[in-house]
């Protein structure tokens, strides 16, 4: 396109379009993307026909209950979104200039993360500038990956298991899975068991822990004990795996660190693998061409500094991983995170 046809283009551009157009692509359809815009129906129909028509190609291939996005709509989509981001974010960075550091701070997060350097920080930075306010957004990591690609949040804590090629990547720090089931399980309270007695057990676990996402590790080793095919329960979030493994409904994999205190406390019982478990790192992820207000920027370049200033294998929890020895004294916490 010549400098004079994209001026054009740009000039009779309606970005309400481009927003109608998003939001059908999102929700998968015009009467769901007309719910969502709180819009009639046929005003979404006309819009995307507007648009189609302003770019000059099929961007929807709909009719005879089929809805797909066709080549050219994909390339838009993830331009245009791109673009309402950018938009969105006019307005803060707009608010926050400011001799002070003040500003609004949104952190998209996996799942119960627990990590020492993060709440230190969070500390620190509030201390110094009580001017900066935060919400904290917890959802799947995929989910973050997209809030992030939207331009949505600030940063991102969460499980990583393909790098997206527009986002930056730092590992904040390794946690090891066990296995663990409920105070009613006929296994709590056992210390004779070997990893061999877990095959075919009925069991819990996260919704990304399959051999092509982020819990790979944790499928291989599910997969190795045939435990496939006896997945009673799956939730996105920590919070809810735990609940139906101390319920009873079947064994599953936990966060070692994360769950001292429960194993303290008498909820879980600690099964094997105890030599060797399954790794994974959580990443600190952002988007590079986010313009970031005043507080983003202090935020991440602290947490950043703080989280590199600590040799990784401190990052690594539980610090040191029995190998080859008898099960963990499951009275007292494996770690101190």
């Amino acid at each position: 396109m010549r400098r004079e046809e994209a001026e054009r283009f740009t000039r009779n551009l309606d970005w309400n379009l481009l927003r109608t157009f998003i939001a059908i692509v999102q929700e998968g359809g015009i009467t769901a993307a007309a719910n969502r815009l709180l819009l009639k129906q046929p005003t979404v129909s006309t819009a995307l026909k507007r648009l189609e028509g302003h770019v000059g190609k099929r961007l929807i291939d709909r009719g005879g209950g089929r809805f797909s996005v066709t080549a050219a709509g994909d390339l838009l989509y993830r331009e245009a979104v791109e673009v309402q981001g950018s938009i969105g974010r006019l307005a803060v960075v707009m608010r926050d200039v400011r001799e002070e550091v003040s500003g609004h701070v949104t952190i998209g997060m996996a799942s119960h993360v627990v990590f020492p350097i993060l709440d230190r920080v969070l500390g620190e930075f509030s201390r110094a500038h009580p001017a900066v306010s935060y919400a904290v957004d917890v959802s799947t990591s995929g989910e973050v990956v997209r809030w992030l690609l939207e331009k949505h949040t600030s940063m991102g804590i969460c499980l990583v298991h393909r790098r997206h090629p527009k986002l930056a990547y730092e590992p904040l720090f390794r946690e090891h899975f066990g296995f663990f089931c409920g105070p009613s399980h006929r296994f709590f309270g056992r210390r004779d068991l070997e990893l061999s007695d877990l095959e075919g057990e009925a069991s819990v676990s996260f919704r990304t822990d399959a051999l092509q996402d982020a819990l790979r590790p944790v499928a291989l080793l599910r997969a190795e004990l045939r435990m496939d095919d006896t997945i009673r329960g799956t939730s996105s979030h920590l919070e809810e795996v735990r609940r139906m493994i101390v319920a009873g409904v079947g064994i599953g994999p936990l966060p070692i660190h994360v769950m001292a205190r429960d194993v303290a406390d008498g909820l879980l019982w600690r099964l094997p693998p105890y030599d060797d478990p399954p790794a994974i790192d959580i990443h600190l992820v952002w988007n590079p061409v986010t313009r970031l207000n005043r507080a983003e920027e202090g935020l991440l370049s602290l947490l950043r500094e703080r989280a590199a200033a600590v040799p990784f294998e401190d990052r690594t929890y539980p610090p040191a991983i029995p190998r080859g020895g008898p099960a963990p004294d499951q009275g007292e916490s494996d770690s101190s995170p």
